[in-house]
């Protein structure tokens, strides 16, 4: 013990103690996904705090010439010791009351029981160093040594930091309406009990509006239970926004749901407004489930898998490589189905990270999960159930990209959360992140990467337009008139509006079947453009729009339009099922170009929307101001309708979206303008700020604003030309707060 007590002297400054802000990973190795929990267990390097994998502590040490490291191991308890915690003293589990992840009585990060046993290994000679060897130690060793000891297991990994510190979903704001909501004075009394729907005979799932106190029923839910959505249609006759869910009162409160709000809300007078309708809240009992108790349950099954798997029947659970599984990290689902679909690609598959090259961290933890998902050794059998739990090997159930998601989603506005996402747009996201990384080398993303050619026909002059844009993902409308059932369909929509008209319950509805091939054929269709600009005639006009493919990719992305605006322009999700064929010919939408004899419309730009009453002034410059002008860029600045630009943003556009709405469509009012979105909301640049004729960028992004030297010299001393270095900084510089331009490691 005398030459380990003079080894961790000897080292003791590289052994730290961990402060408030150090991140400690302790959870996960840096290069792959082995955990305390895998076969060897994880080291904790005492001085940078990085965790390793028994493969690559070893090549940690050989770098760094880091000695000390806190070794972890963790065993999962029996089942018997797992439900009644007997030896450990604790309580048993408890069940979550609160919607929410990591507080108190939210839902438990870990959601297993393992024993856990730390030690100090020193390398090269792995020498192991237990708490209780500390004793017999020179108080300054053994002093440093627990501390750091201590601090490591105290602290918060960054996994566990990174799970919980997002997502709280009982959090609930004050209704607008709740301080100055009018309730009328029709002497409706609700009782105590008893309470039924006045439309339908429900006795559950009660709402009572605030507003006059009509007692109707909730929304029917995704698998046909719940309500008949009389409650719902009440507030689309009356616009009475504010409802309680009878059965929730308590004196601590009820349900209050926000129509107009569209949320669960907070009704500070919630006391008074009950008390309009003669219910006494102090003496009130909860008889039904609150919402978030509803949602908790439907959280503690296993989700929609029983509606999508056969439920009851025995599947068979495979395992080996490329059939590794990933956790759900709280609403991950559409990270993690993106994630195994790439990886089902053999340009994924085969990409590897170069050695001896400055690589940016996204493809270091993209291979790092490529690896995971791919090799097999995250995906190994459970042990047999008559095995003795203290010699059986621990099976590998899957993989937790907690990293992965982290660094995906910095500065994201949206994937940084925990909330539900939506799996076309991370796509697309994480191919952008490949793109910029893969500058110098394979880039996986080029394997869905195609061109899409729009050819514009003016139906005045029958001239031509060509251009072509990339895509990487195709969406195909549902044209729901082409239904294969439509006499089925049509007689349910019979059935429905007599049940509505003499207020019985809806029938169940069929659902749409579609047949691919026409959502294709849809896709193909000429599109009308009814306020086209035409070059040739110098005047707006009628022209068509057909969109073909100039080139295939090697693997097609397909989007299924299910979503749609209603006549009060709300979205909703259409109820169709269309069977995808095993073979697609494409040839029928391969682009031709511009054909024999076509001419093609002059390249001329439409005139700048101005009005002769008004002084034209130029757009800002950089060096501009309002009392003068002098410095301002030659560009005109158009006059838009601002009321035509907000009534379009109240709808949902993008700010961008509905200036250039109603700059393109001359100010001629909501409906043209509202035209124009409809038909460019798949354009690329859909939200991109308004580009005026004549200016070669948007404004601050002009070719010749400056780039920090410091940058281009480390982008270009890793092998990229000057002009490539300059292109990423600017397309990066203006949307990257985090100076992701600068973020490389080195591989060795």
């Amino acid at each position: 013990m005398t030459e380990v007590s003079e080894i961790l002297m000897s080292v003791l400054s590289t052994i730290r103690v961990p402060r408030p802000g150090d991140r400690v990973h302790k959870d996960e190795c840096a290069f792959s996904f082995s955990s305390p929990e895998s076969e060897g267990g994880l080291y904790v390097c005492m001085n940078s705090f990085l965790g390793f994998g028994s493969k690559y502590v070893e090549r940690h040490h050989a770098k760094t010439g880091q000695r000390a490291y806190l070794h972890i191991t963790r065993t999962r308890k029996t089942q018997k010791e797992d439900e009644n915690n007997s030896g450990s003293g604790d309580p048993p589990k408890k069940k979550p009351t609160r919607l929410a992840i990591g507080i108190e009585g939210g839902f438990d990060v870990e959601q297993e029981q393992y024993e856990e046993e730390v030690k100090v290994v020193l390398f090269p000679d792995r020498q192991e160093v237990t708490s209780e060897d500390l004793a017999s130690m020179p108080d300054v060793v053994r002093e440093r040594v627990s501390l750091s000891m201590a601090g490591l297991q105290a602290a918060d990994s960054v996994s566990h930091t990174l799970q919980v510190q997002q997502w709280d979903g009982e959090v609930r704001q004050e209704s607008k309406y709740a301080a100055e909501l009018k309730q009328l004075d029709n002497g409706v009394k609700i009782p105590p009990s008893g309470w039924k729907c006045e439309v339908c005979d429900l006795q559950e799932n009660l709402w009572m509006n605030l507003t006059d106190g009509k007692v109707f029923c909730g929304r029917k839910y995704f698998d046909g239970s719940g309500g008949n959505n009389h409650a719902l249609l009440y507030y689309q006759q009356t616009g009475y926004p504010l409802a309680v869910k009878l059965g929730t009162i308590t004196p601590d409160g009820a349900d209050v749901y926000s129509y107009d709000e569209d949320d669960m809300v907070l009704d500070s007078k919630l006391p008074e407004h009950l008390s309009h309708f003669g219910i006494d809240m102090m003496t009130m009992e909860k008889t039904e489930r609150t919402m978030t108790e509803l949602e908790i349950a439907v959280n503690q099954r296993v989700g929609e898998w029983e509606v999508i798997q056969e439920s009851g029947s025995t599947l068979r659970p495979l395992w080996g490589p490329g059939l590794t599984g990933m956790k759900n990290l709280g609403n991950s689902c559409y990270l993690n189905s993106v994630m195994q679909v790439l990886f089902t690609i053999p340009d994924f598959q085969t990409k590897s990270v170069p050695l001896r090259m400055f690589v940016s961290l996204c493809v270091v933890l993209e291979a790092k999960l490529g690896y995971g998902l791919l090799s097999g050794e995250y995906s190994k059998p459970a042990p047999d159930p008559g095995d003795d739990p203290s010699t059986s090997t621990e099976p590998r159930l899957g993989i937790a990209p907690r990293m992965f998601k982290a660094l995906v989603g910095r500065g994201h506005p949206e994937f940084s959360t925990n909330r539900q996402q939506d799996a076309q747009e991370f796509l697309l996201h994480f191919i952008n992140m490949v793109e910029r990384n893969c500058r110098s080398g394979m880039n996986p993303s080029e394997a869905f990467r195609f061109l899409v050619e729009e050819k514009i026909v003016c139906q005045q002059s029958q001239k031509a337009k060509y251009t072509q844009r990339v895509d990487y993902i195709v969406q195909l409308p549902v044209p729901m008139d082409q239904a294969t059932n439509m006499e089925e369909l049509q007689e349910a929509e019979r059935r429905r509006e007599e049940a509505d008209s003499s207020g019985a319950p809806p029938p169940a509805a069929p659902r749409a079947q579609i047949p691919f091939a026409a959502c294709f054929a849809a896709l193909s269709e000429p599109e009308t453009l009814t306020d086209f600009w035409s070059s040739a005639v110098q005047a707006k006009t009628t022209a068509t729009k057909t969109t073909r493919f100039a080139s295939f990719p090697d693997h097609l992305v397909i989007q299924i339009k299910k979503f749609t605006f209603g006549l009060d322009w709300v979205p909703k999700k259409l109820d169709v099922s269309i069977d995808v064929p095993d073979t697609l010919d494409l040839s029928a939408l391969h682009a031709m170009g511009q054909q024999p004899g076509e001419e093609l419309l002059p390249e001329v730009a439409p005139p700048p929307l101005m009005t002769p009453d008004v002084e034209v002034k130029g757009i800002l410059g950089s060096h501009g101001n309002e009392e003068d002008d002098s410095l301002y860029s030659p560009l005109l600045s158009p006059v838009l309708d601002d009321s035509t630009v907000s009534q379009l943003c109240e709808m949902g556009f993008p700010l961008e979206s509905c200036r250039k709405a109603v700059y393109y469509t001359g100010n001629t009012g909501i409906d043209a303008a509202m035209n124009w979105v409809m038909g460019h909301m798949e354009d690329p640049d859909f939200s991109a700020p308004l580009v005026l004729p004549g200016s070669s960028s948007a404004p601050g992004t002009t070719p010749t604003e400056s780039l920090p030297e410091e940058h281009l010299a480390t982008i270009v001393s890793m092998g990229f030309s000057r002009d490539q270095a300059t292109r990423a900084l600017r397309a990066t510089v203006r949307h990257d707060t985090n100076d992701d331009h600068n973020q490389y490691i080195k591989i060795e």
